[in-house]
């Protein structure tokens, strides 16, 4: 069936939002076992220091590159809002600027990874065998940063286009890549770690390949080439306030996870582990979740584009039942099959014990955050992102307060309350806001 003109007149329907959700849900299920693998493999060496220096190299190349992760959030919103508009001309130029962006991010990188790794193993030092063997790794991977880092605008692109199967076809092929070639390189091979980077390497580059294909399209006419349209200053504007209020957002949140893993060290080893094993569920929350707030930034980008305020309502509402509709499953499992997970992840008998006092807080988590994480994927969509910023300081502020006060009385159980305040704080900001984001799809 060919595409309607305008996308934001099709229907919002519960099946549509499902093959939107769907793929995405999929497509992360499989992150986990890549990270499994690279353990895995190099766990066969018989050495410690391999499995650290992987570890630790593959959280630091993360971090720096999820500096960019702007690209994908700010990407589908804004694409999504062009298709909605019926500007598809407009939809290839905004993916042009962000691969631009990307590529000149991960170029950045590799001029400067010298004091980028000097920092790291500054800010989180090793032995000497480990941090000599995470160089190595770090060394090869860092020549994959353009990119890693320009795949975040690919994908977002793709997700603004509802085609969510192209983001897991993308996955299964890099995952699937990645795992083949460290079974051959270290074991076969013998490289080493490496021969885990050097797979890394690969996968990311023909990832690349393959994402460019996914979004030919984009590619089909000349707007990918009109620079007149491409460096338009307004529109880069926009799409540099966009990205910026959403890294803005992103360092904050990320900053308020951390400070969570800190304040926890404070309160003892055992704390430490059973917290460590704990902000598992949330990970697979988020995982979780992610398909249908990445349909609300689909279909609510769209129907701000066409500015079809009872589109966007329909779109939001339903994308959060669905949601929601899943965290109250998710929180309930966490909550009965929460102990066999943490005797599968955590051998120590005293970690377990300590975590199963605090499993009550992950289970209310994804009913509590579900709001939340749901609101993020709408005000994406209609790139609402100073909002996304302030309430993000308002409820960051909030969670300030909330540690100083519950965890002096209350320990480790004050710390997790904090971080369920500082969710409770983010739906409730974004949710006065919503008005606002209605009234804007409706104005000329």
């Amino acid at each position: 069936m060919a595409e309607a003109a305008n996308p934001a007149q099709a229907p919002i329907t519960h099946r549509r939002i499902l093959t939107i959700a769907g793929p995405i849900v999929l497509s992360n299920a499989t992150v986990p076992i890549l990270g499994a693998v690279d353990t895995g493999v190099v766990g066969q060496m018989g050495l410690a220091a391999p499995i650290g220096a992987v570890g630790l190299g593959a959280i630091v190349l993360a971090a720096i590159y999820w500096i960019y992760g702007f690209l994908r959030m700010g990407t589908t919103g804004l694409v999504a809002q062009a298709r909605g508009a019926g500007d598809a001309p407009e939809s290839g130029a905004i993916l042009m600027r962000a691969l631009m962006i990307g590529a000149a991010g991960g170029l950045l990188y590799v001029v400067l990874q010298w004091p980028i790794f000097a920092l790291a193993f500054h800010l989180a030092p090793g032995s000497a065998d480990v941090e000599g063997l995470a160089r190595t790794y770090m060394q090869i991977r860092i020549w994959g940063a353009p990119a890693t880092i320009a795949l975040y605008a690919v994908t977002g692109w793709l997700i603004a286009m509802e085609r969510t199967r192209g983001v897991l076809v993308l996955q299964l092929w890099m995952n699937g890549l990645n795992i083949a070639l460290d079974l051959w390189f270290v074991l076969g091979l013998g490289w080493g770690v490496g021969g885990v980077a050097v797979a890394t390497l690969c996968a990311e580059w023909t990832g690349l390949a393959l994402g460019l294909w996914l979004c030919r399209d984009a590619f089909a006419g000349d707007q990918w080439r009109d620079w007149v349209r491409v460096f338009n200053r307004a529109k880069i504007r926009r799409m540099m306030a966009v990205n910026g209020d959403i890294m803005i957002r992103s360092i904050l949140l990320q900053g308020s996870f951390t400070t969570f893993l800190f304040l926890g060290a404070d309160l003892g080893d055992v704390t430490l582990a059973a917290n460590q094993v704990l902000i598992q569920f949330l990970e697979i929350t988020a995982y979780a979740l992610d398909g249908f707030a990445f349909s609300a930034e689909a279909l609510v980008g769209s129907a701000m584009g066409a500015r079809d305020r009872l589109a966007l309502r329909r779109s939001a509402w339903m994308s959060s039942l669905w949601g929601m509709g899943l965290a109250v499953p998710l929180g309930l499992a966490f909550w009965a099959g929460g102990p066999w997970l943490i005797d599968l992840m955590a051998k120590a008998p005293e970690v377990q014990a300590a975590a199963r006092v605090y499993l009550p807080w992950v289970a209310l988590a994804p009913v509590i955050g579900g709001a939340s994480w749901m609101l993020d994927g709408i005000f994406i969509g209609a790139t609402r992102t100073r909002e996304m910023r302030n309430a993000m300081l308002i409820s960051v502020g909030i969670y300030i307060l909330a540690l100083l006060v519950l965890v002096p009385e209350l320990g480790n159980h004050g710390l997790w309350a904090a971080l369920m305040v500082l969710n409770i704080a983010r739906g409730v900001t974004l949710g006065m806001r919503y008005p606002a984001l209605e009234r804007a799809a409706s104005a000329a």
